[in-house]
């Protein structure tokens, strides 16, 4: 059902704040232009205030009124940032008017008429109703990014658009903002949609870059970092997470290493790393753009302006980088007759795609059905769940294992950031009271007994504290599996604890992560067992002074060598058990 449309109201007196915003001066111009278009690519500085203030001036005018404004948001941090501070200028509560949605986290109600979303939750909504029909505007922000979700989804609203339009519906109106992109490419895309362009930012910023190139970006940082603060301001190290839409109060400094950690996928030899690369000048800007939101700022770049010259002028889209097979697996949830043919605006190759569906084969997700491809049973299940699929698998194959609980835990975990922390000055006392939770069979399950021991105290704070444990994110795992719980529930999954034994427990993880499992050779070291890669064991698991015979790991990251993260010790033979033809083809492969 549509929610009910919200009365047409006048445009409020808009606060000091609001009127401050670059965006304020055209805001009858945007109005006048965006009412008559179907689809529009809106580019802004950063802090012209396209992101809080467009879907407030649409909602004041009642464009879009007969359904919900959505503003989709590469990161869950900006989503709820943003929502927070619209719902603040609308002196509304938060979740009423505007609400917001991010994976295992929703704050909204029938009467929220502007949602900020994550791009995977409205790729999600999409998947139960492909024509998005609850939605009257759906802004796209930050799509320079060009995050994998967001090309899924730039061709998720383009089809529900054209159903729309031919079941002659209401109009779904489609905006895509961003302060850098590459113009033509999204027009064209969005067949020749115009594209609206809002002068000015709100604070000047002034760019230093070094004069010689770093060798060292880390040592550079520090020495910048200490040059400006004198040591009597606060600082803040942050992920690319700060290159979204989001304001951090009181930051007029930025030091940008012009390095970014970026996934790089190899559909030929499987491996998937986190490696470390160069920015793009895309990138660059975003980050500049982050000390002149509330004043006057500076950026320092640690590269010299010839490098910058150098750079990419536009983030490779991830898709063109990344594993597909959550991708495959959402289109074809999405019903997708041809997942080859899908219009992506940035074309992943077809032996990317082709690798994705070999994944989701092996997992037993896919089949072909009168020449078609389509999910099982199982594969639709896997995509009942908001997970990668190797750990919607895992918990599907919680059951045969008598294990469901556990597997649970250990994915809600897998699932948020790292619920522990390791003051280096403290190094000694935390390894001396980690030890009491460190399991010989790996990470998974030192991670499973660090939950079980803070469900014993009843997430007691100060217990957080004495054992190094950061509650914030613990709160968040039993929430995440909460929710993954209430989906198990749904699909009638039998829910049942193995309690001490803790092999079935890894058997079930390396009956589902068998692609992710790596070998000791004679000599030492350890070799994946699909693609022959030379790994090691990286410094932060507890496997880091042991040599066990064979691993599953989660992740692959690439700096000095290629390191496995969060590591489960299992036997080689349950590996065999889990897929016997994968492993024997490997095999023929490897002698050839």
């Amino acid at each position: 059902m549509l929610p009910g449309s919200p009365p047409r109201r006048h445009a409020p007196a808009a606060p000091c704040a609001r009127r401050a915003l670059p965006i304020f001066q055209a805001r009858g111009r945007l109005l006048g232009q965006l009412r008559g278009l179907d689809c529009a690519i809106l580019i802004g500085e950063t802090g012209s205030g396209k992101t809080t203030q467009v879907p407030q001036y649409l909602y004041e005018a009642g464009i879009g009124r007969q359904g919900i404004i959505a503003v989709t948001q590469p990161r869950r941090v900006a989503a709820i940032a943003l929502a927070t501070r619209v719902s603040s200028e609308r002196t509304t509560e938060l979740g009423r008017l505007v609400g917001y949605s991010v994976r295992f986290e929703e704050l909204s109600c029938e009467q929220t008429r502007i949602k900020f979303l994550t791009d995977g939750m409205l790729l999600r909504e999409a998947i139960a109703d492909p024509t998005l029909r609850c939605y009257s505007v759906v802004i796209l922000d930050e799509a320079h990014e060009r995050t994998i979700h967001t090309d899924v989804l730039l061709g998720v609203v383009k089809a529900a658009q054209k159903a729309r339009r031919q079941q002659g519906r209401a109009p779904l109106k489609v905006i895509i903002m961003s302060a850098t992109m590459d113009v033509d490419q999204f027009s064209q895309y969005f067949n020749g949609a115009p594209v609206l362009y809002l002068e000015g930012r709100q604070h000047p910023i002034q760019i230093f870059n070094t004069k010689q190139p770093q060798s060292d970006y880390l040592q550079a940082a520090l020495v910048s970092v200490f040059q400006i603060h004198q040591g009597c301001r606060k600082v803040i190290l942050s992920t690319n997470i700060a290159e979204t839409s989001i304001t951090i109060p009181g930051i007029k400094f930025v030091v940008d290493t012009g390095m970014v950690k970026a996934k790089k996928y190899s559909p030929a030899s499987g491996l998937e790393v986190l490696a470390l690369q160069r920015v793009s000048q895309a990138q660059a800007w975003q980050r500049a753009g982050r000390a002149g939101r509330e004043a006057s700022g500076v950026c320092y770049r640690l590269y010299t302006q010839e490098e910058f010259d150098k750079l990419d002028r536009m983030t490779v889209p991830e898709i063109q980088r990344c594993n597909l097979a959550s991708v495959v697996l959402h289109l074809l949830a999405l019903r997708v007759p041809n997942v080859l043919t899908f219009d992506f605006m940035s074309k992943p190759s077809p032996e990317a795609i082709e690798a994705a569906i070999e994944q989701l084969d092996l997992l037993g997700a896919v089949e072909r059905k009168e020449d078609q491809l389509v999910l099982t049973p199982l594969g639709r299940r896997m995509a009942a769940f908001p997970l990668e699929p190797k750990f919607s698998k895992t918990i599907l194959m919680s059951p045969k294992f008598h294990c469901t609980e556990e597997i649970l835990t250990i994915v809600s975990l897998l699932s948020a950031d790292s619920v522990l922390y390791s003051p280096p000055a403290r190094r000694e006392e935390v390894q001396a009271v980690r030890r009491k939770f460190i399991s010989s069979e790996g990470d998974h399950l030192t991670l499973l007994s660090i939950y079980r021991a803070f469900k014993n105290v009843s997430g007691n704070k100060d217990w957080c504290k004495e054992n190094f444990v950061n509650s914030r994110n613990m709160m968040l795992v039993s929430d995440i599996r909460a929710q993954l719980r209430d989906i198990c529930v749904k699909l009638s999954l039998p829910i049942e604890s193995s309690r001490s034994d803790s092999t079935n427990v890894r058997r079930c993880l390396a009956h589902s992560l068998f692609m992710n499992a790596a070998e000791l050779q004679p000599d030492g070291t350890y070799s994946t067992l699909d693609s022959h890669q030379l790994v090691a064991i990286h410094p932060s698991s507890v496997l880091f002074q042991c040599k066990p015979a064979c691993v599953v790991y989660n992740t692959l990251l690439h700096t000095t060598k290629c390191y496995m993260r969060d590591l489960c010790v299992v036997d080689a033979d349950w590996l065999y058990e889990a897929a016997p033809d994968y492993f024997r083809r490997k095999l023929r492969t490897a002698r050839d």
